[in-house]
């Protein structure tokens, strides 16, 4: 291991996929990989390519799992109308995708509105009857959609250049004591660690140029704190990398993957329709007090 130091970004080297390699930056505060892509780059990634030839079956697949997602959903609502006041209920679905999020909570009474580069995920959104800015989240934007109670970013740090102005303007399109609700993967945590040391696996959750930035629990937090907000409840999904440690190695065989993938939504459904939601949700807030579970699921206030 060596740093890798430019004007920006210094800090130890730890990967390198694809031509990029991934440090431990000290000026950002989390691991991301270097050199950085350009806007054009990633504009070109995310209008046209992402849901074609990147994910081909990104929106069969979130079809056949919308019962699921809809839990998903559900759960995030919860802690939404927990923390918000009742007349408080516009939300922005930033990074929408294929508009699920957006049309449930428009189902759940919610004023949504979503935004999304892609065009083929817009197009599927609007047939969902929901409403959808066809364009990436920036100063342009944001100014046009005026500001909400809730923001939800799913999916959406880990994959631009720039997470730090991009949480600061999240917070600027917050009203005042508004919710920010962010997930991101969990990426080198220590079951990941622990398969890459004693079982060789290679760092498959390395993915440039898509994924960029790779957070923990205490990395993200501390980002949120620096930019003007108090993380009110940490929380994660299924840790499905225990089934690596349990020796169903999906990482090179997408059918085996997406086979572990229905067993973790029929835990979260079984709980969920046996009345023991809570305790699915007790058991990934517990999870993600010790830094496990598949994701970082962040609700922050701004203050």
């Amino acid at each position: 291991m060596h740093k890798e130091t430019s004007s920006q970004h210094s800090g130890t080297i730890i990967d390198e996929s694809n031509g990029f390699q991934v440090i431990d930056c000290q000026n950002c505060g989390f691991k991301h990989v270097y050199p950085l892509p350009t806007l054009d780059e990633l504009e070109k990634i995310y209008r046209h390519d992402y849901y074609t030839s990147d994910k081909p079956l990104f929106l069969q697949e979130t079809e056949e799992d919308k019962y699921w997602w809809r839990n998903v959903y559900s759960d995030r609502f919860d802690t939404l109308e927990e923390f918000l006041p009742a007349s408080a209920r516009r939300i922005l679905d930033v990074g929408s995708g294929p508009g699920y999020f957006v049309s449930y909570g428009m189902s759940r009474g919610w004023q949504a509105i979503g935004i999304e580069p892609s065009s083929r995920a817009c197009e599927h959104a609007r047939s969902l009857g929901a409403e959808i800015v066809e364009n990436f989240f920036n100063q342009d934007t944001a100014a046009s959609l005026g500001k909400f109670d809730a923001i939800y970013a799913n999916a959406v740090l880990e994959h631009i250049p720039n997470p730090r102005d991009m949480i600061s303007l999240m917070r600027e399109s917050l009203l005042p004591k508004g919710i920010l609700c962010v997930v991101v993967p969990n990426d080198y945590n220590p079951f990941q660690e622990t398969l890459r040391k004693y079982e060789g696996y290679r760092p498959w959750w390395v993915a440039p140029p898509h994924h960029l930035n790779y957070f923990n629990f205490e990395t993200l937090s501390k980002l949120l704190t620096s930019e003007g907000f108090e993380v009110i409840l940490k929380e994660t999904t299924f840790p499905i990398d225990m089934f690596l440690l349990m020796g169903e190695n999906y990482v090179d065989s997408s059918e085996l993957g997406r086979a572990c993938h229905k067993k973790r939504m029929r835990f979260d459904i079984q709980l969920s329709q046996s009345n023991q939601n809570h305790v699915k949700r007790n058991f990934y807030q517990a999870l993600a007090s010790v830094g496990l579970g598949r994701e970082v699921v962040l609700f922050a206030r701004k203050v």
